[in-house]
Formats: C-alpha cells, structure tokens, sequence
C-alpha cells in the first residue's frame, strides 16, 4: 500500500496554551484505507485533521496530503477533498435536497450527473422520504447521515470524518460505516475520528492519540480481536483506571427519603399536529433506582425528558417529580431535578466560573454553601484549568463535565441526564458512572439515556423506546434473554427490527 499523507515532527500549540495540541507526532496514513483516529477528549483528534485538511497551519514539522504541503498547496488539496467537521456544519434552514444542491454546485458536480449521483445518495443513507425536510428539524442520526451524504459528493480521494458518530444510536453508527465502506469501493482513503473505542475493529488501521502524542499506532487486531479488550488495552496504556467512591456522593444527604416513586408519568403524551413524538407512556421509578431510556435518534427520548422537567407541556398524561405534578407546580417540581440536556444548554458566552456561579444561584445556592459546592465540581470534573475559558470553546467532553457540575451542584434527589456521556473519553465515561451510581446508592433517583449498550448494564431496568412508545422493558439481562441476544448491543438491534418499522 502507498502512503496518502505523511505527518512528520508534527506541533501545533494554540494561541496562550501551556501544552502544545500536538507534540512532535510523526506517522504515515495509507491510501485505499480506513484509518480510524481515536482517543479521549483533548488528545488532539481535531487538531491533527485539520492540520490534514489544511485547516490549521502546523507550529512545527509538516504535512503531506497526497504529495501536496496544505501550507501552501490549499487548493490541490481542496480538489481531492471530501470533509465532515465535529459540529453539523450544514444549513439548518435549507430542505435535505437543497443542502445537496448547494455542495454539488460548491463541488461543480455538472447537472447531467447530479439525479444519479443524488439517488445513490439516497438509496444509501434512505433520506428519501425527508428530501422536503428541514435539516435542522432532522434527528442526530439522519444529520450525520446527510453530512456524510454532502461529504462524499464529487467522489472524493480523502474523506476526512471528524467524529461522525458521535451521539448517534448503534443502528446509524453501523449504517454510517456500511456506507463509508460500500461507496468508497476500496478507492477512497477515509479517516474517521473518535471517541468511541468500540468503533475501532471497523477501521483497517488506528492511531490512538493521548495528550497530543501516539500511544499506539497499527492494526486494531494487534491491541484485541474485540472492542471490550481493545478498550481496556487503550485505558491501560493511558494509565489505567481504578474505580473509587464519588466524592460528590460522600456527603450527600437525601431530602424526602420516605417517597418511594420519586418519578411517575401516567399516559404522556406529545403532539404535533397528527404526529406523536410520545405516545401514552407510563411509568414508576423508584428511590435510588438507575432508569434506562434506549431508543434510536429520534425514538422521542429527549422529548419525554423535557415533558418529564416541564420545559414543554405534555398533550395528555401527567408527570410528578416527588409526588409534585410537573404542570400544576412546573416550579416546584424542577426544584427538585437535576437536568443535563442532549444539546449543551449553559450558556456559551460564560466562562466555566461564571456558569457555575450562575447555576449555583438559580439553584439557591449561597454564600459559604455556594462556594463549598462549587470547590467540589471543580476538584472532581477537573475544571481548574479552564474557569476563564468560554464555555462555547471548550472540548465536547469538557463541556458535558461543565454541564455535569452545574447539574449536581444543589444536591438534587432526581437527576435527568440526557446522554451525559456523548463524546466523553473511555476513563472519563467510567468515572461518570462512578458518580452516578454512587449516588443512586445513596437513594438519587436516575434516569438516563445513552447510545453506549456497555453502559445500559448500570441501569436496574431500561425502557427500550421507538416511535414515541415503549416496546421492550426490563432488566438488561432480561431484555438480552427476550431478543435471545449476546448482548445489549444485539438485543437493542433485535428489538427495534421487530418493530418492523426502523428506519
């Protein structure tokens, strides 16, 4: 196999940090393959493909995206170029078809070729029935779908995915890969950033990144024949990790600790128009129990969620939080709930000290109390370093820790976490966990949702969602036995596919 780039001494450091984003990283990518780049949060992913793709200008050393310096080869390299960034980077306000026009025209795609070229498309992602649809009204899933779809318009020779999967259920993570590997026909080289170890046995090669270094560098095959152990290899590698008592959980002290169904919805209901985004859903969560919601993009998850923190009025149905209903009492009820949103929702224009500050006070924080608490999310979510920092600008894992934080800060004996995990590095996502289910034991009542099937086994019982309604719950085990699965992952495909109606 030839070389498509080649990195050699490679160092980009940022205007006023202490640590360069990427320190002397010398490796070569070959062409006709998938190179998956994966590492924790901040190891430098980003970084390094944009350096690729001409993006970001490296500090020291260079590189070579087939034979041409980005430096000052920008153009060349543009023509060979197909790219997806982290964050959506479509238009929101344009139709599914109209985003695909305007990258064909960006691409100088000719027009005899653009109803083929569109109606693979198509076909591959099966966006058809939502050509009309807003992108911005699309789920996670079918955005990156379309993302993908824009990307690899004009047949590139280098795709560069920067986090492609990143909050997308199993199913369309799966389905992502199907279609990078069918429509690449072995031509294309692809490089497919991550956080997501267990996506490494679909990648041909990887480069494990940490603190802006390689720590492994070859076949995923050599570190594990699956994702479980290579995962375990990485973590090592990064120093291990050995689980501990949450500090947060230490001196928690439960309000209200006779109420045995701190969260109960009765016949919920949304909708919009003829469209039902949750259907005559009910259920009991007990004191101190971890509540799993499982569903693909676009199951009404997030929606239950807001109805359940009344940040939207159910259709039908009533919700309580500790025996408050949710509608009569909406300020009552929330007084109780910690929330963290799928989308960051702190405010972006703040740095990381002034949210904390600001949601200590909405949460009746005070005084000695207020920065007691705020000390602690500091310490444990490892925020010192960035209190001056935006938190617009900050990392994905780093913003869902700010979020975390604010979330726990007032001791709350309910928490919704709404993918809390989502783009969190392996030792972080564990050390969530450690926190929650600390907690739980000391009687918070959880409920979560979560794309990662490894993390459904924290959960007592998990309701699996689709279309607005339940259509599987239980334990995860018994969920496995019903699907006569191996595992979550399996049992999660198995369910939704006897629905008969995933799409």
């Amino acid at each position: 196999m030839t070389v498509g780039i080649e990195i050699k001494n490679l160092t980009y450091t940022f205007k006023d940090a202490k640590v360069p984003a990427l320190d002397d990283v010398s490796t070569n990518i070959k062409k006709g393959c998938i190179t998956g780049i994966i590492g924790p949060d901040s190891s430098g992913k980003t970084t390094l493909l944009r350096n690729i793709t001409g993006l970001l200008i490296p500090c020291r050393g260079y590189v070579k995206t087939f034979g041409f310096n980005p430096k000052n080869q920008q153009e060349q390299v543009n023509k060979i170029l197909g790219y997806m960034p982290q964050k959506f980077g479509l238009y929101e306000d344009l139709s599914v078809e109209e985003n695909l026009e305007l990258y064909s025209q960006l691409k100088e795609i000719p027009q005899k070729d653009k109803k083929q070229i569109y109606e693979k498309l198509y076909h591959f992602t099966n966006l058809a029935p939502f050509k009309n649809r807003l992108a911005g009204k699309l789920s996670g899933g079918m955005k990156q779908k379309l993302g993908l779809a824009c990307a690899l318009l004009g047949k590139p020779d280098l795709l560069v995915l920067d986090e492609p999967s990143v909050g997308v259920d199993p199913i369309s993570r799966k389905e992502l890969m199907r279609m990078v590997k069918e429509l690449s026909d072995g031509n294309m080289t692809t490089i497919w950033s991550s956080a997501y170890m267990d996506e490494a046995q679909s990648f041909d090669f990887c480069i494990v990144l940490d603190k802006g270094k390689i720590i492994f560098n070859g076949k995923p095959s050599d570190l594990g024949h699956d994702a479980k152990t290579f995962e375990n290899h990485v973590i090592e590698i990064m120093g291990g990790y050995r689980e501990k008592e949450s500090p947060l959980a230490a001196d928690f002290e439960l309000k209200h600790a006779n109420l045995n169904c701190p969260v109960s919805a009765v016949g919920l209901e949304k909708k919009y128009g003829d469209f039902y985004a949750v259907k005559n859903n009910s259920f009991c969560i007990g004191k101190g129990e971890i509540f799993g919601l499982l569903g693909p993009n676009g199951a009404g998850k997030s929606t239950s969620f807001k109805m359940m923190c009344g940040l939207i009025k159910p259709s039908a149905g009533s919700a309580k939080i500790m025996g408050i209903d949710i509608v009569k009492n909406p300020t009552k009820a929330r007084s109780y709930i910690g929330y963290m949103a799928q989308k960051f929702s702190l405010y972006g224009n703040l740095d990381v000290i002034g949210n904390l500050n600001f949601f200590a006070s909405i949460y009746g924080l005070y005084g000695e109390k207020k920065h007691k608490e705020m000390e602690k999310v500091i310490e444990v979510f490892e925020l010192k370093s960035y209190l001056k920092q935006n938190a617009k600008e900050l990392s994905l894992g780093y913003k869902q820790r700010l979020a975390l934080a604010c979330a726990l800060m007032h001791k709350p004996p309910v928490l919704f976490l709404d993918e809390p995990t989502s783009g969190v590095d392996p030792i972080a996502r564990k050390e969530f966990w450690a926190h929650i289910k600390c907690l739980a034991k000391k009687g918070v009542t959880v409920m979560v949702t979560t794309h990662f099937m490894d993390e459904a086994h924290y959960c007592d019982r998990i309701s699996l969602f689709f279309k607005g309604e339940t259509i599987a719950n239980g334990t995860p085990e018994q969920l496995i036995e019903k699907a006569n699965a191996h595992n979550m992952e399996e049992a999660f495909s198995v369910l939704i596919e006897r629905s008969q109606k995933y799409e």
